[in-house]
């Protein structure tokens, strides 16, 4: 009889649905500007976002708002619209959810129902903050997906797990709903399985739709684009080996898709392109983002990865043994390794150029949360590896949850600490302290902030705030 095969994906839905309670449904701080576009769009039909920043929690708010409630007249462009820099992506992915939440106010209220229409009130950022934990459960799908064509389903599906609950990405995905890093994560590992699906014999129809995926992966989050490197490596490749063959036909063919990829990347790129001119006055005008002194030298390359201030490995170690598994790579996936290495290389040097490179009030790095499907597919590598060294399959896998089970409880505990402000969420923090506080405070406070996050989140989150405009003011004083 043969053995029947685990469903792995059937259980990965499961524990996603179960994690819903958890979900957070607030716009705050970045979130602010990306809500902003989907709000104002669909409540307003503009992109006046004046009431969003009046709606805005206090901490945002408060250094963008005068006394009389008015906007500070610096915070407007050429154009005269509010400066908003945060991309439009997240907006268009978020529409299905909203538009229907929309109509279902809208039908409620013709019954007569009291609901507020307007973008603000419950219904609306709940669908958002659900939205965005759909997106982030796609994503990590697409990443196990990848990782599956090259290594066993239990070593893909134990990888997806750890790089869920052990990395920067449940805080976004959960926490801090209206950012756009778990979308960006969705994004980028839709393109890279897609890309990877049909590479070596893409249709034209393929070009296209791989094109349109670049595109909106662009819309969500710019460095994102550094991904295209890779369809332009295939390309160059492509023509010398059509080169070598002497045919210009195949040549021409080759040039025909990829200009094909390229109308429609520019097709999808259009939203990113219309709201700049809109807000900026001009199609390539990127608000802060062109206006910071990024240093194309990359000082921050040792920062980005081992700092205290935020450094990706050092705050989420997890990501340390994926990295290790772009390395390990068996012959089958060592042409895939490659190419996800050199596109993880290039997202992480353009954010090492990046003056905020810490991401200010990050957990761990919030910017390479993009890279998400990559860390997956690193892992499961490594797990691939490390179960050759056990005869028997199912200690090898016991052996390699446990690890994940302790790196997800310590993520888990570090991720409670910046929560409640129990470390500094801007700049270094002492790791002896959080070390301090992993063993001795958050076993003792865990389960009662817990409890007033599940029933009374509202005042938790209020009480998390002052907590952090207290540090702010802190930190500020002379």
């Amino acid at each position: 009889m043969a053995r029947r095969e685990i469903p792995y994906i059937k259980i990965l839905f499961v524990c996603f649905v179960l994690s819903l309670p958890i979900v957070n449904p607030t716009v705050h701080g970045d979130g602010v500007g990306y809500y902003a576009y989907a709000r104002a769009i669909l409540i307003q039909h503009n992109l006046r976002f004046e009431e969003d920043w009046r709606h805005a929690n206090k901490f945002f708010s408060a250094a963008r708002l005068q006394a009389d409630e008015q906007l500070r007249p610096e915070l407007y462009t050429p154009t005269g619209h509010v400066d908003n820099h945060f991309t439009v992506g997240p907006a268009i992915l978020w529409a299905p959810f909203l538009i229907l939440t929309h109509l279902v106010v809208l039908l409620w209220n013709g019954v007569g129902g009291h609901i507020s229409a307007d973008g603000f009130s419950q219904p609306y950022v709940v669908a958002m903050a659900l939205g965005t934990a759909f997106y982030g459960f796609l994503g990590l799908l697409f990443s196990f997906l990848l990782a599956r064509k090259y290594v066993r389903d239990r070593w893909a599906f134990l990888a997806t797990v750890g790089i869920w609950l052990a990395s920067s990405l449940p805080v976004y995905m959960y926490f801090n709903p209206a950012w756009s890093h778990t979308h960006s994560a969705f994004t980028v590992a839709l393109f890279l399985w897609y890309w990877e699906r049909t590479r070596g014999s893409r249709t034209t129809g393929q070009w296209v739709a791989l094109g349109l995926i670049a595109g909106l992966m662009i819309d969500v989050y710019f460095p994102n684009g550094v991904f295209l490197l890779l369809p332009l490596i295939e390309a160059l490749l492509a023509h010398r080996d059509a080169w070598r063959a002497g045919g210009w036909s195949s040549q021409r063919k080759l040039f025909f898709a990829e200009t094909l990829f390229g109308v429609s990347l520019a097709l999808a790129v259009l939203p990113t392109l219309i709201t700049r001119w809109i807000v900026y006055g001009g199609l390539l005008k990127f608000g802060a983002y062109t206006a910071y002194d990024w240093i194309w030298s990359a000082p921050h390359s040792w920062q980005v990865l081992f700092s205290s201030d935020h450094g990706a490995l050092s705050w989420t170690p997890i990501l340390t043994l994926a990295l290790i598994g772009l390395f390990t790579a068996p012959r089958n996936a060592r042409v895939i390794a490659l190419y996800l290495g050199v596109g993880a290389a290039a997202f992480y040097y353009v954010i090492a150029c990046y003056p905020y490179w810490d991401g200010m009030a990050s957990f761990g790095n919030r910017f390479l949360i993009s890279l998400t499907a990559v860390f997956v597919f690193g892992l499961a590598l490594l797990f691939e590896r490390f179960g050759r060294y056990f005869h028997d399959g199912a200690r090898a896998f016991v052996a390699a949850a446990g690890l994940v089970i302790l790196l997800a409880m310590w993520n888990a505990g570090f991720i409670f600490q910046w929560g409640e402000h129990l470390l500094p969420v801007r700049g270094k923090i002492s790791f002896r302290e959080m070390i301090h506080n992993q063993f001795f405070v958050v076993p003792r406070e865990l389960g009662t902030h817990m409890r007033a996050y599940l029933f009374k989140r509202k005042e938790e989150m209020r009480k998390i705030e002052e907590r952090d405009i207290q540090q702010m003011q802190k930190s500020a004083a002379p």
